[in-house]
C-alpha cells in the first residue's frame, strides 16, 4: 500500500476502481487544521486529468503500469498487430486505442505498448520520426528568410505544415507528440 504522503510525479495508484498516474503534488501544511496533499492527476486509462485533495494518511493500492517495446507490423481494418520483440508474439489493438499521435508510425517501427493488467490502454509511437514528403506545393529557392509555412503530406498520409523551401522527397524530422515540422532530415 502506498500513503497519499508518498505520492511522487509519475506514481500510479488504484483509486474507485480506476488507475491513476500523479501529475503534479503538492504537499500543504496550513497553520490551522491538519495537513493535506493536493495531487493533479491522470486517468491513464481515459486520459482524464482531475485534481483533488487527500489526507496524506489514506492509503492506495499500487498499479503497476507495464511498458512494453513492440514492433508495429501492419493493419487489417480496425485491427493493427504489433510483434513482442522478444517472444514474437503478434498482438492485435484496436484503432481507438492508437491515439492521435499513431498517424506519424510506418510499417515496422518500434513502439511502447501500455497495458495494466493485460489490458493495453495505450500506444507511444516513438518520440521523434522521419518521413519523406509525398505530397506538397513547388519549394521555391532561396525561400528561407520567412517563417511562412505550407502543408505537405507524408508516407504515412498525415499533414504536416512545412517550411516552403521543402519539396517532395525530401525528408523531415517530426515531433510525435505535437505534430510539428522540426527540421530536415539529416542524410
Amino acid at each position: 500500500m502506498i500513503s497519499a504522503g508518498e505520492f511522487r510525479n509519475g506514481v500510479t495508484f488504484e483509486m474507485d476502481g480506476n488507475v491513476l498516474q500523479v501529475v503534479e503534488f503538492q504537499h500543504v501544511k496550513p497553520g490551522k487544521g491538519a495537513a493535506f496533499v493536493r495531487v493533479k492527476m491522470k486517468n491513464v486509462m481515459t486520459g482524464a486529468v482531475t485534481e483533488r485533495s487527500f489526507n496524506p494518511t489514506d492509503k492506495y493500492e499500487p498499479a503497476y503500469v507495464e511498458r512494453k517495446d513492440m514492433q508495429y507490423l501492419y493493419n487489417d481494418g480496425e485491427l493493427y498487430y504489433f510483434m513482442d520483440n522478444e517472444t514474437y508474439e503478434q498482438i492485435p489493438i484496436n484503432q481507438a486505442t492508437l491515439g492521435d499521435s499513431f498517424r506519424f508510425v510506418t510499417e515496422n517501427m518500434d513502439c511502447k505498448i501500455l497495458s495494466y493488467k493485460g489490458n493495453v490502454f495505450a500506444v507511444e509511437p516513438p518520440m521523434f520520426v522521419e518521413l519523406e514528403i509525398t505530397e506538397t506545393d513547388p519549394g521555391f529557392k532561396g525561400n528561407t528568410a520567412t517563417n511562412t509555412l505550407k502543408p505537405a503530406t507524408v508516407e504515412t498520409g498525415a499533414t504536416v505544415n512545412v517550411p516552403l523551401f521543402l519539396e517532395i522527397g525530401d525528408r523531415i524530422k517530426i515531433d510525435t507528440r505535437t505534430g510539428e515540422y522540426l527540421e530536415r532530415a539529416k542524410g
